[in-house]
């Protein structure tokens, strides 16, 4: 008998919090519906077709950049890598110098990014888009507000585009395409570079190259300006300027005057931010300016961002060898 009311009790509390639950998807789904004007009935109808992922649940526990730097690095500056990226610039030549005088952002950093994110649209991502933002957005508190939004603008975008919400595979975190746009970047800052009347980075690397030029664009890239500067520092000397915050919020002239050195002629009043990066013996430390940040505004990370610089570097330097030939 006292077992039987043990179970009784297990059971009430069980449906107790799944009703909780459900409840307050519930209301989080209609909030969706009023804040971004999309018709109740799809939101809720596009929630009863996803599934939860607890795949996705672990991904995001356990992203790549949380590696070391000297690990990280190796992910992403392979000599395979540089070939493909080279044979991606040399097949979209056009597009892609099209892109960089429209947008005002170089060729290398466009290529760049479409390598580290896809491996030039090899690796898009296997999960189904619908259920990687629905298992973030009501099963992942941390970041439920941000992905339930971004859940509620792939039903937007899926009815804009015509597609079916289970058809779009992406990353754990909801990413597709070649330049793994999440569907509010995809809305905001995607383009119809080919002009076609459709705006297609899934399968179109035009439509892409064009995007990934736009939102650096709108990101306000200064082209002609640097990224990043090596630097010297030790560790008593960094510990006051380092921090998690992305923002360049330093001068050199602070810097400077606390005994970190460059190679690179800066004005005082220049704007950077230090950063160090875990090496396989000690640390290495940089000087990042405005257009790294830019950067991180792609991927909220350093670690990648100086990932993408630094093989933005390696292609560069390839095609000007490649076209001096």
């Amino acid at each position: 008998m006292r077992l039987c009311c043990c179970l009784l009790l297990a059971l009430s509390q069980m449906w107790s919090f799944s009703a909780l639950a459900s409840s307050e998807q519930q209301q989080r789904i209609e909030a969706l519906s009023q804040e971004l004007d999309i018709p109740l009935k799809s939101l809720e109808q596009a929630a009863e077709q996803a599934t939860y992922q607890q795949a996705v649940i672990d991904a995001i526990t356990r992203p790549w950049e949380a590696k070391p730097w000297h690990l990280y690095r190796d992910l992403f500056l392979t000599e395979e890598r540089l070939e493909a990226g080279l044979a991606f610039w040399q097949e979209h030549q056009q597009t892609i110098e099209r892109a960089e005088q429209e947008f005002k952002v170089p060729a290398q950093i466009i290529v760049a990014i479409i390598g580290v994110e896809t491996y030039y649209g090899r690796h898009k991502g296997t999960y189904p888009v619908i259920d990687a933002l629905y298992t973030l957005g009501f099963h992942y508190p941390k970041r439920g507000t941000f992905f339930s939004k971004e859940f509620a603008y792939y039903i937007r975008l899926a009815e804009q585009q015509g597609w079916q919400l289970d058809e779009v595979k992406g990353s754990y975190a909801g990413a597709m395409g070649f330049g793994q746009f999440i569907p509010s970047s995809y809305i905001h800052y995607g383009v119809d570079f080919d002009n076609d009347g459709k705006v297609d980075m899934l399968n179109n690397p035009v439509d892409a190259i064009g995007s990934v030029a736009n939102y650096f664009s709108k990101h306000r890239w200064q082209l002609g300006e640097p990224v990043v500067h090596s630097a010297k520092a030790n560790s008593q000397q960094a510990e006051p300027w380092l921090s998690t915050k992305l923002n360049i919020e330093n001068t050199w002239d602070e810097l400077s005057k606390a005994g970190i050195s460059t190679d690179a002629e800066l004005a005082g009043d220049t704007a950077v931010k230090l950063l160090q990066l875990e090496e396989a013996e000690g640390h290495s430390y940089w000087l990042a300016e405005h257009n790294f940040y830019v950067i991180t505004r792609y991927n909220r990370s350093p670690l990648y961002a100086m990932a993408v610089y630094q093989f933005s570097e390696q292609l560069r330097k390839a095609q000007a060898q490649n076209n001096a030939k």
